[in-house]
């Protein structure tokens, strides 16, 4: 079997943009140090915005068929639910093929950022991660043009 890159060479540039999202389930105790900026680490909100934005043009580099991508712009938004940490990636491009790799990409990235700097407070007496889990990870819209999808 071959494996090749996607021909788009006669794709027209049109307007691309879609939103990912996923969640990390922590423990209550980890989400309060969160709130209150006490992780030995650092802030894992700050740190895995950061990481998601950079994940966003390192797609290409970590997906073997992506094309590289002019990226015009990524949305990054985290938000602190009763027991887990939501994140949502949109990515934006005026490309000829789609930018939800590159949104998929920097939600992964955001929540393996947050699980490092929060890891060390999810440990059990065995240094297992019993309740700790990355889930949810899905397209939640993708939109082609003007407004179509």
């Amino acid at each position: 079997m071959s494996v090749k890159q996607a021909d788009i060479s006669d794709k027209p540039v049109v307007f691309r943009q879609a939103t990912a999202t996923g969640r990390i389930i922590l423990g209550r105790k980890t989400l309060q140090l969160i709130k209150r900026g006490k992780l030995e680490k650092g802030d894992p909100i700050a740190i895995s915005k950061t990481m998601a934005i950079l994940a966003v043009k390192k797609t290409p580099e970590m997906l073997a068929l992506c094309h590289p991508l002019r990226i015009e712009h990524v949305d990054v938004v985290e938000k602190t639910n009763e027991g887990s940490i939501e994140v949502v990636v949109t990515v934006s491009a005026h490309e000829k093929t789609g930018v939800e790799m590159e949104a998929l990409t920097a939600v992964s990235v955001a929540l393996l950022n947050i699980w490092d700097v929060a890891k060390a407070y999810e440990k059990d007496e065995r240094g297992q991660y019993p309740s700790t889990r990355i889930e949810a990870i899905r397209v939640v819209e993708k939109v082609k043009g003007n407004g179509g999808a």
